[in-house]
C-alpha cells in the first residue's frame, strides 16, 4: 500500500507538472491580438474641429413670439432664443412650447431670464426667480439660461458689487446646474458688467463651474472692448454667443449720460443688421474658428432699425442677417444646421 506521504507527494507532483504543461500552452500558443502601434499615444489627441451653429432671438418682433418661431424657421436658422415674456403664454404648460418648437424644428438655445438684482435683501427672491425659468427651459427641452444684472440706479458701481455679483451668479449658477441648464452672464450695456474690465472682474468673481459668458460682441464693443480678444481670452468659458452688430448715430462721441457719470448715452449708438455696423464681425468668426468653438451663436437685433426707404418686417431684417453669413462664407466654412 503507498503511503500517506507518498501519495500527497505524488499530487504535489502532478499539480506542478499540470501547471508547467499550462505555462508551456501558454508560452507557445499564438497571439490573440496583432502587436499595437503604441506610437500613436505619443502624440497629444487635436481639438475637434469648430463647430458653428446659427440662430436668431425673437427680440425683434417684440413679444410676438409665435410670429417669431414662424419666421425664424422659414427664414433656415434652427435655433431660437426667447425672452421671459414667454412664460406668460406658455408658463404653465411647457410642452405647448416644445411640441410648437418642434412642429418648426426649431431647437431652443436660450431663454433670456432678465437682469440680476444684487440687492442682498432681494437674494433669495432672485435666485428661486432664475431657478424658475431654468426648469422652464429644461421641461421646453431648452439649452441654457442667460441673465444680465441690474446696475444701482443711484451711484456708481463700485468694486463690491462685481464681487457681488460674482458670487450671486455662482449661486443661481448651481441651481440652474441641479436642473441640466447651464448659466450664461450676458454682458449688457448700462449694466454693471458694461466695460471690459467689469467682465474680467464679475467672472473671476464667479465659479467658472457653473458661471460661464454668453459673450454679445455688439455690446462688448460698444462697452470699449474687443470682442475678437475676448474670444481668445475666455474661450474655455464661452458658453453661446450673441452675433450683433452696432453702428454710431449722429450724437456719439459725447461724454455720456448726464445722470449717471460713465454711463453712455444711449441715442449716441443704435443695434443694426450684420455687415451695418463697425463690429469687427468677420475677425469675430474667424476667432471662433481658431479656437475650435463648438455651440451657438445667436444674431440679435433689438429692434428693426428706422430706414428712410421703407419700414422692413423683423422677417426682412433676418433675412439681411443670413444672407451675410451666407455671402461671406461662413454658413459653408464653419458649419450650419
Amino acid at each position: 500500500m503507498t503511503s500517506r506521504r507518498t501519495f500527497i507527494a505524488s499530487l504535489g507532483a502532478a499539480a506542478v507538472g499540470s501547471l508547467l504543461r499550462v505555462d508551456e500552452t501558454i508560452a507557445f500558443a499564438p497571439p490573440l491580438y496583432p502587436p499595437i502601434d503604441l506610437s500613436y499615444f505619443e502624440t497629444p489627441l487635436s481639438p475637434a474641429p469648430a463647430d458653428l451653429k446659427f440662430g436668431y432671438a425673437a427680440i425683434t418682433w417684440g413679444g410676438r413670439d409665435r410670429e417669431a418661431i414662424e419666421d425664424v424657421a422659414s427664414v433656415g436658422f434652427r435655433g431660437i432664443q426667447l425672452r421671459s415674456n414667454v412664460l406668460k403664454e406658455f408658463g404653465d404648460r411647457p410642452a405647448a412650447l416644445r411640441d410648437l418648437l418642434a412642429k418648426h424644428k426649431l431647437t431652443l438655445v436660450a431663454l433670456s431670464s432678465g437682469g440680476v438684482n444684487i440687492d442682498p435683501t432681494a437674494e433669495a427672491r432672485v435666485i428661486e426667480e432664475h431657478a424658475g425659468h431654468a426648469r422652464f427651459v429644461h421641461d421646453v427641452g431648452g439649452l441654457y439660461l442667460q441673465v444680465t444684472d441690474e446696475r444701482p440706479n443711484d451711484r456708481a458701481v463700485e468694486p463690491a458689487d462685481m464681487q457681488r455679483l460674482g458670487r450671486l451668479l455662482t449661486e443661481i449658477g448651481k441651481r440652474t446646474a441641479d436642473l441640466g441648464v447651464p448659466l450664461g452672464y450676458h454682458n449688457h450695456m448700462g449694466t454693471i458688467g458694461e466695460r471690459p474690465e467689469a467682465v474680467d472682474r464679475i467672472l473671476e468673481a464667479a465659479d467658472p463651474r457653473y458661471v460661464k459668458l454668453e459673450l454679445d460682441v455688439a455690446h462688448y464693443h460698444q462697452g470699449g472692448g474687443d470682442p475678437v480678444r475676448a474670444i481668445r481670452r475666455y474661450a474655455d468659458r464661452l458658453l453661446f454667443l450673441h452675433l450683433k452688430d452696432v453702428e454710431s448715430t449722429a450724437r456719439s462721441g459725447g461724454p455720456g449720460s448726464p445722470d449717471l457719470p460713465g454711463l453712455p448715452d444711449r441715442q449716441s449708438y443704435r443695434f443694426v443688421e450684420l455687415g451695418r455696423g463697425k463690429v469687427n464681425l468677420p475677425g469675430v468668426l474667424d476667432a471662433l474658428r481658431d479656437v475650435k468653438f463648438r455651440g451657438w451663436a445667436v444674431v440679435e437685433l433689438d429692434s428693426v432699425p428706422d430706414v428712410p426707404e421703407r419700414a422692413r418686417t423683423p422677417k426682412e431684417s433676418a433675412l439681411i442677417a443670413k444672407r451675410y453669413l451666407e455671402e461671406h462664407g461662413y454658413l459653408h466654412t464653419v458649419g450650419t444646421h
